[in-house]
């Protein structure tokens, strides 16, 4: 989900395993020369989504490294198979009011640009839990939590998964 520190975690993960941190809506944007939002408002959403799945599978096919994706990607069957059968999917699990208060005063998320954006909120974790409840791994997140330790936590999850990490990286 959007705020649940994806990008900062996973840079935080990359750094401590010694491997490279990519961002799919960074690779997005770069590639369009256009912010995610611009992308929604001038293509709309089922365009971004076909962009995002493409370059998804570019990132995948890439070297190993830590690849944070943005909390729409996952919900594409197409694009969990293609995590579980490249990578490994971990779901940062946080509860709407640690989202509410990480994305509440930024204005670059399109999908929060409606009238009342903490019920949209609200209602988009709800419907999007389900499907991130089939990730590989859950580490949950929370407010009194650093960067380092939500990370530390990634590291442990990570470190159950023997065809991911092998006791000698972590």
């Amino acid at each position: 989900m959007m705020g649940a520190g994806k990008t900062a975690v996973g840079q935080a993960v990359a750094r401590r395993l010694g491997v490279a941190f990519l961002d799919s809506d960074a690779e997005i944007e770069r590639a369009a020369n256009r912010s995610v939002a611009e992308i929604f408002a001038r293509d709309g959403e089922p365009f971004f989504r076909r962009k995002e799945s493409q370059v998804l599978a570019r990132l995948l096919a890439g070297r190993p490294g830590i690849l944070s994706v943005g909390g729409g990607a996952f919900l594409s069957a197409d694009n969990r198979a293609a995590i579980g059968r490249d990578g490994v999917s971990v779901w940062l699990r946080a509860d709407l009011d640690l989202l509410w208060t990480r994305v509440r005063r930024k204005d670059t998320r399109p999908l929060l640009r409606t009238d009342d954006p903490r019920a949209t909120l609200a209602a988009i974790l709800s419907q999007r839990e389900p499907v991130y409840a089939l990730a590989d791994l859950v580490v949950d997140t929370a407010p009194n939590l650093t960067i380092e330790a939500t990370a530390g936590r990634v590291v442990e999850a990570l470190a159950t998964r023997p065809d991911v990490l092998d006791k000698e990286t972590t």
